[in-house]
């Protein structure tokens, strides 16, 4: 919005011409980071007080770690502060012509509602498990497709009128037609190594990626802070290749994909990292606030859906590497259980307990010690995942 304005100011009066800066992408992105974390700063304490007030405490579940009974009642559903100074900031700040930000906002705040939902049902009706596995899988499953349907065509193309008529042609087709390099599978360290997937393959795997960071990263939101600076590491990363895949020049220079308008998801990515930021203010240990699945799942499909624009899908599970940890470790806990209980009448666990932060605390570790070596590690690995900028 504030972009647009500037524009229209500057054609007002030329004295004006010093707005010009509000064009400029990295300026707006600093901005949109400081106007998330100061949105969510001023706004935070009377939240909490609200979230009190209506006595939206979180509920501990009876077979969960011992040693969090003490956190019951803290108030949750933080996400939705984590929201608002997202969506606050990226309407000010982003070309609101850009067809890739607007579908990164609705994928997350869709899954935010999601999420909303299943919190409230915690909170109002004291269940602990909230909304059920196949309703919740189902509603996400439904925002996924409908996203990566419109994703393959409109990365393949320019403009939404473009997209519109190569659906059609899709159609026309009998559902077989050639997708540019851009909408193959990139694979990293290599060399202009992508695979093609075609319509049918780009959407299924853009929505597992989209609903399977959307789950994990709610795995990992189970103590202090864990989730969300990782959120933030990850998000910043994914608006460096945002911000090269929108640049024509750097994206040439670094064999990536040039995806015009993918350049300004760096503001999205900005503002979520200064909303992140501004949430960590109250969620680090003691949490005065927790995130919620309203936050997690919001956060995570948010994540999916900017790899998927930016091509970098493989990447994101490197840089998410302790989301994938904590969704593969209940995944293998839970299998094993079955298998086990079904061979020897009795089932036995891989891992002391599940998700993996859990295991760790049960192996001896304090929670900050947990949260704060989950950090170093996504630090790592994001470093990783930028490094494959140039090592092809």
């Amino acid at each position: 919005m504030l972009p647009s304005l500037a524009l229209w100011l500057q054609g007002l009066s030329p004295e004006l011409g010093f707005l010009r800066v509000f064009q400029y992408l990295t300026f707006r992105a600093v901005m949109a980071a400081m106007t998330a974390l100061l949105v969510g700063v001023a706004v935070g304490p009377y939240f909490i007080r609200r979230l009190t007030e209506l006595k939206i405490g979180q509920p501990i579940r009876g077979y969960g770690m011992q040693t969090h009974l003490s956190k019951s009642g803290t108030p949750t559903m933080g996400g939705v502060l984590v929201l608002f100074a997202i969506t606050v900031s990226t309407l000010l700040w982003f070309d609101w012509s850009n067809r890739f930000v607007w579908i990164v906002l609705v994928v997350t705040l869709g899954f935010g509602a999601i999420g909303w939902v299943d919190d409230w049902r915690k909170v109002v009706h004291k269940d602990p498990e909230g909304m059920r596995s196949r309703e919740k899988y189902f509603w996400q499953s439904v925002i996924g497709l409908l996203a990566a349907f419109y994703l393959v065509f409109a990365i393949s193309e320019g403009s939404n009128e473009r997209v519109f008529r190569l659906f059609l042609e899709w159609v026309k087709s009998g559902f077989s037609i050639d997708l540019p390099d851009q909408a193959g599978l990139m694979v990293p360290f290599f060399k202009e190594v992508s695979y093609p997937l075609g319509v049918l393959g780009f959407v299924v795997l853009t929505y597992l990626v989209i609903v399977g960071a959307s789950n994990a990263v709610n795995l990992t939101d189970g103590l202090d802070g864990l989730a969300i600076m990782p959120v933030v590491m990850v998000g910043s990363a994914l608006g460096v290749f945002a911000y090269v895949t929108g640049n024509a020049v750097f994206a040439r220079y670094l064999l990536l994909p040039h995806i015009p308008g993918t350049g300004e998801v760096l503001i999205f990515c900005a503002a979520m990292a200064g909303a992140g930021l501004a949430f960590l203010w109250f969620n680090a240990y003691p949490a005065q606030v927790f995130m919620g699945d309203v936050g997690a799942l919001a956060l995570g499909a948010a994540l999916g859906t900017i790899a998927v624009i930016v091509r970098q899908e493989i990447v994101l599970a490197i840089m998410g590497g302790i989301f994938v940890a904590s969704a593969v470790s209940v995944m293998l806990q839970v299998t094993w259980f079955k298998y086990t209980k079904r061979c020897y009448g009795e089932g036995r666990r891989l891992f002391k307990m599940a998700p993996l932060h859990h295991h760790f605390e049960k192996s001896g570790w304090r929670e900050t010690q947990v949260v704060v070596r989950f950090w170093i590690i996504t630090m790592l690995l994001c470093l990783i995942g930028l490094s494959t900028l140039k090592l092809r």
